[in-house]
């Protein structure tokens, strides 16, 4: 198994949102906002190469959408993705699965392409996984949360016929989080804080735990409790998932995987007298 760090574009989303009821006076030493109140985050995906799979976690925005849509998110970087497939040898042709740990359109952007006209697979050899509870929950979305789920990113998929469901598990208590089993290798973990069954891959690696922690922990700045973005549909469950896991995380030395830190790919973590906190931070190619 190898893995692969996948960097797509930068884009800027609103301080305040990002960091919840966290004072500017604090989060902007962290992340500092230009003279809009926006701050810089990345897209960063994972490339799982396992045997004769190449998964790839999440794709970013995509580029399909209006010159209006894409003005209110900045997007700048020398990343794309298709660059960053290339630099590893891969092509999107060569991904066999695309793992959506939301549906969210700054994870899910990527999968469709508008060609001639048309909404297609960008991964046209690939299948598609998702969950039911998540699908229904983007495809009947609630009024709060409906501008983040665009039916051109999602219904095009389910069209394709190359849509598959993970099953979920019930956690047996608030403090809980399921987990299923994907391959050998890797297992999905599910959180409903930010918004219904958030899917977070878990993977064995050269004898580690690696955990993409997607928007439960958006990047190492958001491992202390009270730092719960904004856009969370349930703050209060998400504070009991980031409890939970960060414990487990802890006492089982994971590894944990930042999509939207704009510098800080992968992180370890301590105990400290003001709680859990990051440890080491390098790159994952460090492995």
């Amino acid at each position: 198994m190898k893995l692969y760090s996948i960097e797509t574009e930068l884009f800027k989303l609103d301080g305040g949102a990002m960091f919840g009821v966290v004072p500017k006076t604090i989060w902007n030493k962290l992340n500092q906002a230009d003279e809009n109140n926006l701050c810089t985050w990345a897209m960063r995906c994972l490339l799982i190469e396992d045997g004769n799979k190449l998964i790839l976690v999440d794709n970013g925005i995509g580029n399909k959408q209006s010159e209006k849509f894409f003005s209110h998110y900045y997007l700048h970087g020398d990343h794309t993705l298709e660059k960053s497939l290339s630099e590893k040898g891969f092509g999107k042709d060569d991904i066999t699965d695309v793992i959506l740990t939301h549906l969210h359109f700054d994870h899910c952007g990527g999968s469709i392409d508008r060609v001639g006209g048309k909404l297609v697979p960008a991964f046209k050899n690939a299948t598609y996984w998702s969950n039911q509870e998540h699908w229904n929950w983007a495809v009947y979305p609630n009024d709060r949360e409906k501008a983040s789920f665009l039916k051109e990113n999602i219904l095009p998929i389910k069209e394709s016929g190359r849509l598959k469901f993970i099953e979920t598990v019930n956690n047996e208590s608030e403090e809980s989080l399921g987990e299923n089993t994907f391959s050998e290798n890797i297992s999905i973990r599910f959180v409903n804080g930010h918004t219904q069954q958030m899917m977070l891959p878990q993977i064995k690696y050269k004898g580690n735990t690696i955990v993409y922690v997607a928007d439960l922990l958006p990047s190492v700045h958001h491992i202390p409790m009270p730092y719960i973005m904004g856009y969370d549909m349930f703050p209060l469950t998400t504070l009991q998932e980031k409890k939970s896991f960060l414990t487990e995380a802890l006492n089982n030395d994971y590894i944990l995987f930042f999509e939207h830190d704009p510098k800080n790919e992968c992180c370890t973590l301590k105990q400290t007298e003001k709680g859990i906190r990051e440890d080491v931070v390098f790159k994952l190619h460090a492995l």
